[in-house]
C-alpha cells in the first residue's frame, strides 16, 4: 500500500483553492456571529459558558477514541484550572489531564507551535497512563505504527505511519509549516485550509504512541484560533463525534494521496457545522440562565433535580422527551407524586406537555426550542 508519506512530493499537498473560497468566506461570517453571541453573555455567565463548551469538547474528543469521561468531574477540573470555585469532587487522572490540556490550548492559542507545547499536551493527556513507553515525547519504538481493525488473525490495516526514526524530522517540518502558515507567518493560509491541512498532516505522521487524534484536533483548534484572533470555542470534536464514520473514512482515504481537495471540503464543512452547533449551544445556555431567573424558588427538590438533569442533556434534550418513568427514575418519587410534580411544572409553564397517556412526554419550555436540534 502506498501511503501519502511515501509518495514523491510529500508533504506538499495539492488542492483546489477555488473549491474552498466560498467556505472560507462563510467561516469568517460565522466567526463574527459566534464572537458576537458570546459577547452578549455577562462576564460571570461567560466563565460558566466557557466551562460548558470546553467540557463538551473534552468529553467528545475523548469519546471519539472510545474513552468515556464523567461530565461533572471534567467541569470541576476545568473550574479549578481557571481558578474558579470548585466543589470537592473525585476526579480521575484522565479527566484532570484532558481538562488541563483544554485549558492550555485555550490559553496558549496565540503562541507559536513547538515540540515543547506538544510534549506538554501529551503529558497532560496521558496523566495516569502506565502502559506507554514514552509520555511527553515522540514515539521511539521499533514496531510499525499502524491503525488496525478486525480480528488478530485477519487484521485490516487502515494506515501505517512513518517509522519512529523519522518522527523528529517529520515533526520539525510540521511545526515549521504550522508557524509559516499562520496569519503573521511567511506564507499565511486561509483559516479552513490551514486547519484541514494541519489535522491531516499531523494524523499522517502520528508522532505519539497514543493520543494522536485528540492532539490533532487540539492543533486544528489552535490553528483556527490564530486565524480569527481569539480562542474559537467551536464544537469541533462534538461535530466530528456526531459523524465519526465519515471522519475516519475521509482520513483513511486521504492518507493514501497528496491530492486532498475533498478532505479539505469535508473538514471545512465540518467546521462550519461546528460553528452553527456552537451558536445553538450559546443560545441554549442563555435560555437556561433566563429559565432559572424566571422560576427561581418555585420548584421543590424533586422538580429541581429533574430540571437539572434535563438541562444536562443539552439542546437536544431527552430523546423523544421526558417521560413520567424518566421522572420517577431521576427523583425516586412514587408515580402519584411524579404525576403531581409534572402537572405542577406544566401549570407553571416550566415544561411543555405533548402526547397522551403512556405516550405523554415533557420538554423544557425554552424560546426557539424548535431550532435547538
Amino acid at each position: 500500500m502506498t501511503w501519502n508519506w511515501t509518495q514523491q512530493g510529500w508533504p506538499e499537498f495539492k488542492y483546489d483553492a477555488a473549491r474552498l473560497a466560498p467556505l472560507e468566506r462563510q467561516f469568517l461570517l460565522s466567526s463574527g456571529e459566534v464572537i458576537g453571541a458570546i459577547r452578549h453573555v455577562s462576564d460571570d455567565d461567560r466563565s460558566q459558558l466557557r466551562i460548558e463548551l470546553l467540557s463538551d469538547e473534552a468529553i467528545k474528543t475523548s469519546q471519539i477514541e472510545g474513552e468515556m469521561l464523567d461530565r461533572l468531574s471534567v467541569q470541576s477540573s476545568l473550574r479549578k484550572q481557571f481558578g474558579l470555585d470548585s466543589e470537592t469532587r473525585p476526579v480521575k487522572p484522565q479527566e484532570r489531564g484532558i481538562a488541563e490540556m483544554m485549558v492550555d490550548v485555550y490559553a496558549s492559542w496565540a503562541a507559536k507551535l513547538d515540540d515543547e507545547t506538544l510534549f506538554r499536551w501529551h503529558a497532560m493527556l496521558m496523566t495516569g497512563n502506565r502502559h506507554l513507553a514514552t509520555i511527553g515525547g515522540y514515539r521511539t519504538h521499533a514496531d510499525a505504527m499502524q491503525i488496525v481493525s478486525g480480528s488478530h488473525d485477519k487484521p485490516v490495516v487502515h494506515f501505517e505511519a512513518p517509522p519512529s526514526a523519522r518522527i523528529p524530522l517529520e515533526m520539525a517540518a510540521h511545526v515549521e509549516w504550522f508557524n509559516r502558515s499562520a496569519p503573521q507567518g511567511e506564507a499565511p493560509l486561509p483559516a479552513l485550509t490551514r486547519a484541514g491541512i494541519c489535522h491531516l498532516y499531523f494524523e499522517s505522521i502520528h508522532p505519539f504512541e497514543d493520543g494522536n487524534g485528540r492532539l490533532g484536533r487540539a492543533l486544528a483548534e489552535k490553528s483556527l484560533a490564530q486565524n480569527i484572533g481569539q480562542p474559537s470555542l467551536i464544537a469541533l470534536a462534538f461535530t466530528i463525534e456526531h459523524g465519526r464514520k465519515a471522519y475516519y473514512s475521509q482520513l483513511e482515504k486521504h492518507q493514501r494521496t497528496l491530492d486532498i481537495t475533498q478532505w479539505l471540503v469535508y473538514f471545512a464543512e465540518t467546521i462550519l457545522e461546528a460553528q452553527q452547533t456552537t451558536l445553538r449551544r450559546v443560545a441554549f445556555y442563555l435560555n437556561k440562565a433566563q429559565f432559572y431567573d424566571r422560576f427561581r424558588g418555585q420548584f421543590n427538590n424533586r422538580q429541581e433535580k429533574a430540571i437539572v438533569r434535563m438541562f444536562r442533556e443539552g439542546p437536544d434534550g431527552f430523546r423523544g422527551g421526558l417521560s413520567a418513568n424518566n421522572y420517577i427514575s431521576i427523583t425516586r418519587a412514587s408515580r402519584a407524586t411524579a404525576t403531581r410534580d409534572l402537572h405542577d411544572l406544566v401549570e407553571k409553564r416550566a415544561l411543555i406537555r405533548t402526547g397522551e397517556r403512556r405516550h405523554t412526554r415533557y420538554s423544557l419550555n425554552l424560546p426557539q426550542a424548535t431550532e435547538a436540534h
